[in-house]
């Protein structure tokens, strides 16, 4: 049977709106670190945000390689190959878990230097906040990674709903620990850290038992490491051009940080904030493009193209009416978002005219739904003629 006929209205609103939640969900936890830690001060938010912005492209460029990864085994799925599918999965496991044990070391030995660097010369308090908040953050990479590398899994075989769950369980924990850690035991920007790191260390774990238990991919025999370069090579040849496109654009937003951390902290903060709001808005629209890697890997893995260029036309037209909806509703609740931050009077004040002057009545969800990496074709994946 074609996947023209398979993928119903029903089953794609079923994979689809567990995605849409479970990237709001991965943009609340920088939230609610900010949010929280905005009534320890200015500084602190402003910390936060700046270490932020270095966090958000590690979780950039781990997607993107967790993303070649889940085309290859969504196509190898699509073509009914679970064996391959299988070892497409372990292969990705290995290469984005020795990947981020590298940055993290490298991050551990240098993060000092790394915030001078991107940020230059910054106020000392905010510069304190920011070296407190990235060394702990940097300890949970390689959990991170292992958590969208899962992610990816889990989406590829058409499961959304278990990354749904696994995120709000990860925001759960990150809030009540920074409740605790933050108000409880007065440990600022340290506790906001420390919570955000057990938070991605659990979900890490019950991730990666669920992606052990799961069907029809088998991870049997991974802690046997087998090296397949030749899956490795499939895998980064779509994830390391996915990660430089897709990482463009937030070094472009490091470059308006360093900028803006020159105008002072109340700027820092509310461009910090800003970005923060900002990517809530448009993260529907990854949710969308996540759902046509899926879609369109197998169909392509199953020869059916037509289907793939359908699909790909009816999801962009539903993404424009979600975007467009959900960046109205932000125009109607600004005042009351921003006023969840425990700003100063003129931090507020930028905030609002910060975001209102990036804001497009007529969002275009192309950029953050197209851009997903071309599958191959049957030639280029499976060597055949």
């Amino acid at each position: 049977m074609p996947l023209t006929e398979q993928w119903t209205n029903a089953r794609l609103f079923r994979l689809l709106w567990p995605l849409i939640i479970e990237q709001l969900l991965n943009v609340t936890i920088g939230i609610a670190d900010t949010v929280m830690v905005s009534t320890v001060g200015e500084a602190a938010v402003s910390g936060v945000a700046l270490v932020d912005a270095i966090n958000i492209l590690l979780v950039i460029a781990f997607g993107a390689l967790s993303t070649g990864g889940s085309v290859v085994v969504s196509q190898y799925i699509g073509r009914k190959d679970l064996k391959s599918a299988s070892r497409a999965s372990k292969q990705l496991l290995y290469v984005i878990f020795g990947i981020s044990l590298i940055i993290m070391v490298f991050t551990l030995l240098s993060y000092r230097l790394l915030l001078k660097v991107i940020y230059g010369d910054i106020a000392p308090e905010v510069r304190g906040a920011g070296e407190t908040y990235f060394w702990i953050c940097a300890l949970g990479y390689p959990f991170l990674a292992i958590y969208n590398a899962g992610s990816s899994l889990f989406r590829s075989m058409g499961n959304s709903r278990v990354t749904m769950l696994v995120a709000l369980l990860v925001n759960g924990l990150n809030i009540g620990g920074n409740a605790l850690l933050i108000f409880g035991f007065k440990m600022g920007v340290a506790g906001a850290a420390i919570s955000t790191l057990v938070s991605r260390v659990i979900a890490a774990v019950v991730l990666s038992t669920l992606l052990y238990r799961a069907r029809p991919i088998s991870l049997t025999g991974i802690t046997t490491i087998s090296v397949d370069m030749v899956m490795i090579r499939r895998i980064l040849h779509i994830g390391i051009p996915s990660g430089l496109e897709s990482s463009m654009f937030q070094i472009g937003k490091l470059l308006v940080s360093r900028l803006v951390s020159t105008f002072g902290t109340p700027s820092i903060a509310a461009n910090a904030i800003t970005s923060s709001i900002g990517s809530f808005v448009y993260m529907p629209g990854q949710g969308f493009g996540m759902a046509i890697l899926t879609i369109v890997g197998q169909c392509v893995g199953a020869g059916d193209y037509r289907g793939a260029k359908v699909y790909t036309k009816k999801l962009l037209f539903v993404a424009y009416g979600v975007l467009i909806f959900s960046n109205l509703l932000l125009f109607l609740c600004m005042e009351p978002l921003v006023s969840c931050f425990s700003l100063s009077t003129e931090a507020h004040e930028l905030t609002k005219r910060f975001y209102r002057s990036i804001a497009s009545p007529l969002p275009l969800p192309g950029p953050s739904v197209l851009p997903c990496p071309m599958p191959y074709g049957p030639q280029e994946m499976y060597g055949t003629a």
